[in-house]
């Protein structure tokens, strides 16, 4: 019987559907699946890309946990693809490779003074409280206005870290570091900047929700925003997510910090739609003085033209949130202008012919982008494995694709990889950090120290 051995090149919730579908997908051959994350614990963004007071996030934990745990799944972590395993390595020990290693930088703004000191992009700031290993261990706050621009969910979720007081996010897995941090912020006002209105927004409403559970932070929004066009209304009418959105933005327009009129609360957090950021003006020390932002309005098709109207928000520190980015991967082709792997349907194109490269797929963001959520990465990677179990007689002919190959060549090159028990052993070790607290679990941060624990060193 044929035998496919594969491996996945990234462990988040992209890379572990595509090894679950694949696994249970009816098939006339034997399948071995490898998978390979360059940090020492799986679930890619869902452990270091989701603000730690979401709790919806457990059950997709969970699901990602419930695959790994089956045992038919093995895991090689603190691997670097490129650097520990090449893909010529690959060649030589499986029939192909998927890779599913998502997108992680911000992408980019371009308008004057984006560059000026205390402006950062978000992913940073979500890599940093998440307590990714790969990150500075400290974060500058400064300031006492803070503005976000973009009106996504990562948008909502930094603007409420920042909003929120520090206590309030200890019931949760925050590290220590982080919440010492946050403790001493200094500010009192966050302005979350979106160019279109509050019918055209992308976040949930579950997003938008717990920015009014917040502890002793008042929601401030402006009469002046509210006046729906056509589209808008039509928007409200027909998309139930969207009536939904609008129900809540319109109490608080009753509320009294309304038009930033004043509340009760120490610290308001500012919705200001139809603001388009124009220039980011700085101090004379090249640090963030104000954002410069154009009035907009719409178009009648969902988009926005510009009125022509210039504001200025002071501010100390700004972020942008305007959408993640992929990365390149050595000797794979990649599509630099929209930061993903060049592909049709999952299978990857060479970048100079466009032909496709016989072996090689992508999943999750790194092959359709950031857009999306869990639901479309388990179709995206259904799509992938289609064409990858289609596609058995262009598959590579490994000269070694014995299983034992792998260790012995990590071991070879001093690679100290983890593995699903070591993964366990971290769990553990970070859920009884968290036990006398009364907490979940305190991540461990440090990469030396994860390997360390991990490998019961």
């Amino acid at each position: 019987m044929t035998k496919l051995r594969l491996a996945i090149v990234g462990a988040g919730p992209a890379g572990i559907y595509a090894a679950d579908i694949l696994l249970r997908t009816e098939r006339s051959f034997e399948v071995s699946i490898d998978l390979f994350e360059h940090l020492p614990a799986p679930y890619g963004l869902v452990r270091y890309g989701v603000a730690p007071d979401h709790p919806r996030i457990k059950g997709v934990v969970n699901a990602l946990r419930g695959v790994l745990d089956r045992g038919d799944i093995r895991i090689f972590g603190n691997v670097h693809f490129g650097e520990d395993i090449t893909l010529d390595d690959l060649k030589q020990h499986y029939n192909a490779v998927i890779f599913a290693t998502g997108a992680v930088r911000d992408a980019s703004l371009d308008i004057p003074g984006i560059d000026a000191k205390e402006s950062y992009g978000a992913a940073d700031f979500v890599s940093w409280y998440d307590g990714h290993p790969d990150v500075p261990r400290t974060w500058p706050l400064t300031g006492e206005h803070v503005g976000m621009i973009g009106n996504g969910n990562v948008a909502l979720d930094a603007a409420r870290v920042l909003a929120k007081h520090a206590d309030d996010l200890l019931p949760t897995e925050i590290p220590a570091n982080v919440y010492e941090i946050l403790k001493q912020s200094p500010v009192t006002d966050v302005h979350v900047f979106g160019r279109r209105g509050p019918a055209q927004v992308k976040f949930t409403p579950l997003e938008l929700r717990e920015l009014g559970e917040l502890n002793d932070v008042d929601m401030v929004v402006y009469d002046e925003d509210f006046d729906y066009d056509e589209a808008s209304k039509e928007a409200i009418a027909t998309n139930k997510q969207v009536k939904v959105i609008d129900r809540v933005l319109q109490k608080w327009r009753e509320l009294p910090s309304a038009n930033g009129a004043g509340g009760e609360a120490s610290r308001r957090l500012h919705l200001h739609f139809w603001a388009k950021p124009v220039e980011v003006k700085t101090d004379d020390e090249g640090r963030v003085a104000s954002l410069v932002y154009e009035r907009t309005k719409s178009d009648g098709a969902g988009g926005v033209v510009g009125t022509g109207e210039l504001r200025e928000q002071p501010l100390g520190q700004l972020y942008r949130a305007v959408g993640y980015f992929g990365s390149p991967l050595k000797d794979v082709p990649f599509d630099d202008r929209h930061g993903v792997i060049p592909n049709h349907e999952g299978q990857v194109l060479a970048e100079d012919s466009n032909d496709i490269l016989p072996g090689v797929y992508a999943t999750g963001w790194i092959k359709r982008g950031p857009v999306g959520l869990i639901g479309h990465t388990k179709s995206d990677a259904m799509e992938t494995i289609t064409h990858l179990v289609n596609d058995q007689g262009s598959w590579w002919q490994p000269a070694d694709p014995s299983e034992e190959a792998i260790p012995a060549l990590l071991a070879s090159r001093d690679v100290k990889w983890t593995d699903l028990d070591g993964w366990h052993r971290l769990d553990g070790h970070e859920v009884a950090l968290g036990e006398p607290e009364g907490r979940e679990r305190v991540k461990v941060v440090p990469r030396d120290e994860m390997v360390k624990i991990s490998r019961g060193e």
